[in-house]
């Protein structure tokens, strides 16, 4: 991207385009834990979106991994679908805020397993997940958790990389738009959906957020007179 001048330059490959506003909504990417069974068995119960799939798992044991706020979200809302839900977290205490850890730590149907990482995800022969391989990073010792369903929240990534040196974006690198709005400190350039939204991430604030970038984008134009 360059940003330096109107019309603003998008260049894709050998192509260049110009263009007097610009639209952003590159999204974000689930972080996941780098394992080659988790790759194999991504939708096949591995999710990194609880909303999305967690129907699927209705009365069934699950887990979560992460220790965060979305973490505990997560975990809370698989405890109102699943039997049971285990929350896999990596040290001894965890990030989220206070009230969210509350409730999860005294909800009934969640336990935690604290200062455990997942080193491997069963069963990649059988194309479904049947288990997570446990590791205590303390003692070393090692256990199959049983479950059917593995949710990963450690956070996202967002798509922002070609635009940073251009536009602000906040300490996890999301762009910052204007209260509000979608516009972004650059006139004429808008941000929307998981690009610039670390809260909601869903297709339906994504949409809505596209369409609210939709319309400043044309009224900007017009105002500058550079469409009809």
């Amino acid at each position: 991207m360059d940003f330096s001048e109107r019309p603003y330059k998008c260049y894709v490959g050998d192509d260049c385009y110009e263009t007097n506003a610009v639209i952003i909504a590159t999204g974000a990417s689930a972080r996941w834990l780098g394992l080659e069974s988790e790759e194999k068995l991504r939708n096949r119960g591995v999710s990194a979106c609880a909303t999305c799939d967690g129907p699927f798992f209705r009365d069934q044991d699950v887990c979560v991994v992460g220790g965060g706020d979305t973490a505990l979200e997560e975990a809370l809302y698989l405890a109102g679908l699943c039997k049971s839900v285990t929350l896999i977290h990596r040290r001894d205490k965890l990030r989220g805020s206070k009230i969210m850890q509350q409730r999860a730590l005294e909800h009934a149907k969640i336990n935690v397993l604290w200062d455990s990482v997942v080193t491997d995800v069963l069963d990649v022969e059988k194309g479904e997940v049947t288990g997570v391989n446990i590791k205590n990073v303390k003692t070393d010792e090692e256990h199959v958790l049983p479950c059917t369903g593995m949710f990963v929240a450690i956070g996202h990534i967002p798509s922002t990389k070609v635009f940073t040196d251009w536009l602000d974006t906040d300490d996890t690198g999301y762009l910052v738009t204007k209260p509000d709005s979608t516009a972004t400190k650059l006139e004429g350039v808008y941000a929307c959906g998981d690009v610039q939204d670390h809260v909601f991430r869903q297709a339906v604030t994504a949409a809505g957020t596209g369409c609210m970038a939709a319309i400043e984008a044309e009224r900007w134009l017009s105002e500058h007179k550079l469409i009809d």
